[in-house]
């Protein structure tokens, strides 16, 4: 198990397992603002290109909305800590950690629930993910 502490002050517990599937056991904080964003699910890139079956555009496409709306709170993906990830096939799962990487520092991920269901609220959704983040602080 290792422990790891960002600039500000976040501590992150991993394991090697927990590293190959880019999360983290826990995030500690110590204050800041806490930022709750709702679950965001995109059938078109941030161009309102149509991502239909497109499980990557989808999760890039979360990602990036998460992103914006963070920066009009003034944070970033790095104040995520943490995220539930609602996917409609459970054989993306393994892939979702590849696409969560490009998003987050090696060892400074979010904790993460990883649920597969049958559908989500928009009709050829793949993806949605929910996340909260804390802004600021130490």
């Amino acid at each position: 198990m290792t422990l790891m502490t960002s600039a500000k002050a976040n501590e992150y517990v991993t394991t090697p397992d927990t590293d190959k599937r880019a999360y983290s056991l826990s995030v500690s904080t110590q204050g800041g603002k806490t930022v709750y964003l709702a679950g965001q699910l995109n059938i078109a890139d941030l161009n309102d290109k149509p991502l239909p079956g497109d499980f990557d555009g989808q999760a890039r496409a979360a990602f990036q909305r998460i992103q914006k709306t963070l920066e009009a709170s003034g944070g970033k993906l790095s104040d995520i800590v943490s995220m539930t990830v609602f996917i409609t096939d459970v054989r993306n799962g393994e892939h979702f950690a590849d696409i969560r990487r490009e998003f987050f520092a090696p060892g400074k991920y979010p904790t993460s629930a990883l649920i597969a269901i049958r559908n989500l609220g928009i009709p050829n959704a793949l993806i949605e993910i929910q996340a909260t983040a804390v802004v600021g602080g130490k």
